[in-house]
């Protein structure tokens, strides 16, 4: 769906609010995220310039004050859902049931949108209608400059590759998705705890129809996690369960730990 009316809940003053724009709930789960959310938050308020239809920050068993910061937005357009459920796919599922829109957007609570994600986001789909989801790589706005420019390097030439031979490449920090072929294949498996739940997503979703992988659709992230659990270590993980998925449909690694540095 296009919408071409007048801007909506999330219009910021002054900043301009460009359309045609996609009928669309941008969904942030956060667990333990009061360092990250708010410069989440004003990322995509910004950027988004009013195209959103609502942000959903799900606080997923936060022990901290990342409710607290993300209910500061909600006069803005944001609106804070409690999942008591801690895990990934637990918070993604209350952020769907959460949402009323023809295509959700996930991003991590440590991303960063930046001023051309939803153009490319448009774009893509207006070329593809046929498209039920469309994902892109992430680069790194923290860690050492060389490790994030190696990255990136390897991103663009094996990602896209991925997705061509195997029909289907979501990251789960950042992706979009039809919300009513999500509920189609029966949402988010909570069964899985962390790693593999994008793969599965991306796996059950390409057999109703076209998953996009562009990299020019990518988002800024923190590299926590690769500097918490160690560059090599974390990259094999991530493509080991990528490759269970694929082979045999369930992930490799049910254990996971949580990256807050």
């Amino acid at each position: 769906m296009v919408n071409t009316g007048a801007c909506g809940a999330l219009d910021q003053g002054s900043i301009p609010c460009d359309r045609p724009a996609m009928d669309i709930s941008l969904i942030i789960p956060a667990y333990n995220e009061e360092k990250y959310i708010g410069a989440c938050l004003d990322a995509a308020l910004t950027h988004s310039r009013g195209r959103f239809k609502e942000i959903i920050v799900v606080d997923n068993a936060s022990v901290d004050r990342t409710g607290a910061i993300a209910r500061e937005y909600e006069g803005r357009g944001v609106r804070v859902v409690r999942e008591d459920r801690k895990g990934l796919t637990h918070a993604r599922q209350a952020g769907l049931e959460a949402s009323n829109s023809e295509w959700v957007a996930y991003i991590d609570a440590d991303c960063l949108i930046h001023s051309n994600w939803l153009s490319a986001a448009l774009g893509h789909i207006s070329k593809r209608p046929e498209a039920i989801a469309l994902s892109g790589p992430v680069k790194y706005h923290d860690g050492p400059h060389a490790l994030r420019r190696v990255i990136e390097i390897v991103q663009f030439i094996i990602l896209p590759a991925t997705s061509v031979t195997t029909g289907f490449l979501i990251l789960g920090g950042n992706f979009i998705a039809r919300r009513d072929a999500i509920a189609a294949i029966g949402g988010f498996d909570r069964a899985i705890s962390f790693y593999g739940e994008d793969a599965d997503l991306g796996r059950r979703l390409s057999k109703h129809g076209v998953c996009l992988f562009r990299n020019d659709f990518f988002i800024f992230t923190s590299a926590r996690r690769l500097l918490a659990d160690g560059i090599v270590r974390t990259l094999f993980t991530y493509m080991a369960n990528y490759i269970s998925v694929v082979a045999r449909r369930k992930p490799l690694t049910a254990r996971y730990t949580d990256a807050r540095l």
